[in-house]
């Protein structure tokens, strides 16, 4: 998959959102390395105030490679509500792709952008 066509395909998604009324507002920026590699970042503005900031280095040679990514979410505040990441840890996680939820991490897949804000609709503003 090219790198325009998954830039194209997370706006669309993003877009669906903003026209259902869930997501006020949204950034996004790719910089793009090659015709398949590039680092993808963004913000999402939710009801009530809260945010989604991600950011994905991503491989789409062979297949959706995220080399690294972040998902974090918080509230009107700036507080932690959760983050899904890869970053490494000290000391070391037993697995690598994991979640943060306040003060616990646990193992995760690694979420997609649609992944993420159907969490949050659900789980946070229904």
């Amino acid at each position: 998959m090219l790198l325009n066509n998954y830039q194209s395909n997370i706006i669309s998604i993003i877009q669906k959102y903003v026209n259902d009324g869930w997501i006020l507002s949204f950034n996004f920026s790719v910089d793009p390395r090659s015709d398949y590699v590039g680092f993808i970042q963004g913000s999402l503005e939710f009801l009530q105030s809260s945010r989604l900031f991600f950011k994905e280095y991503v491989d789409l040679q062979e297949s959706i490679e995220k080399l690294s990514y972040s998902f974090h979410y918080q509230d009107s505040d700036n507080n932690l509500i959760f983050r899904y990441d890869n970053a490494n840890h000290q000391p070391r996680l037993d697995y690598i792709d994991h979640k943060h939820i306040k003060d616990k991490i646990i193992s995760s897949e690694i979420p997609d952008i649609e992944q993420v804000i159907l969490e949050i609709i659900t789980d946070y503003l229904s």
